[in-house]
C-alpha cells in the first residue's frame, strides 16, 4: 500500500526558508514523477513543482526561483526546498505522483506570517 509522509512545515517569517521533505513508501517510485502540492484555505489544492525520474523539473508560476523540488530515489524521498517565502505561501503541502492519484498524505503546514 502506498504511503506518502510528508514533514518539515512550520512557522516562518516573510523571507525565510524551509525544506520539506516526503518519504514514500509502498512501492519503488524512482521512475515516476513526483509532485508537491499545496491547499490554502478556501482554495483548490495546487500543483506546486514537480519532478521526473531523470530530475527534469516544472514549476508553478508562483514557484519559479523561489522553490527547488529534488529527490533521491535510493530513499524514495522527494524533497521541497522554499527560499523567499511570503504570506501567500502559507498553506498545506502534500507530496503525490504526478499528475496527483488517490494517495494523499496528512500534509504538512506552512504559515508565512510576521
Amino acid at each position: 500500500q502506498v504511503q506518502l509522509v510528508e514533514s518539515g512545515g512550520g512557522l516562518v517569517q516573510p523571507g525565510g526558508s524551509l525544506r520539506l521533505s516526503c518519504e514514500a513508501s509502498g512501492r519503488m517510485f524512482s521512475m515516476d514523477t513526483m509532485g508537491w502540492y499545496r491547499q490554502a484555505p478556501g482554495k483548490e489544492r495546487e500543483v506546486v513543482a514537480a519532478i521526473v525520474y531523470d530530475g527534469s523539473t516544472i514549476y508553478a508560476n508562483s514557484a519559479k526561483g523561489r522553490f527547488t523540488i529534488s529527490r533521491e530515489n535510493a530513499r524514495n524521498m522527494v524533497y521541497l526546498q522554499m527560499n523567499a517565502l511570503k504570506p501567500e505561501d502559507t498553506a498545506v503541502y502534500y507530496c503525490n505522483y504526478y499528475p496527483a492519484r488517490n494517495y494523499w498524505g496528512q500534509g504538512t503546514q506552512v504559515t508565512v506570517s510576521s
